[in-house]
C-alpha cells in the first residue's frame, strides 16, 4: 500500500494552477462549468492528508449529532 503525504510545494502549485485555469476541453473545465468551486479543492489540497482526515472525521461526527437531534425531535 502507498503511503499517503502531502504534496510538495512544486506539486502544489501545479495542481493550483491547473484548477484555477483549467484546460478547454478537461475534465476540470467540465467540472466549473457545473458550478463546482474548485477553489474549495485547492484548499484542501494545501493540508497534508492527516489533516484532511481530521477535517472529514470532525465533520462526520457533527453531521451524526444533527442526526442524532433530529431522531430524538421526531
Amino acid at each position: 500500500m502507498r503511503e499517503l503525504r502531502a504534496l510538495t510545494p512544486e506539486e502544489f502549485e501545479r495542481a493550483a494552477e491547473k484548477l484555477r485555469n483549467p484546460a478547454p476541453g478537461s475534465h476540470i473545465e467540465a467540472a466549473q462549468k457545473y458550478g463546482i468551486d474548485l477553489t474549495l479543492l485547492i484548499e484542501q489540497l494545501r493540508l497534508t492528508p492527516a489533516q484532511r482526515i481530521e477535517r472529514l472525521e470532525a465533520a462526520t461526527e457533527s453531521l451524526e449529532k444533527i442526526r442524532g437531534i433530529a431522531r430524538r425531535r421526531n
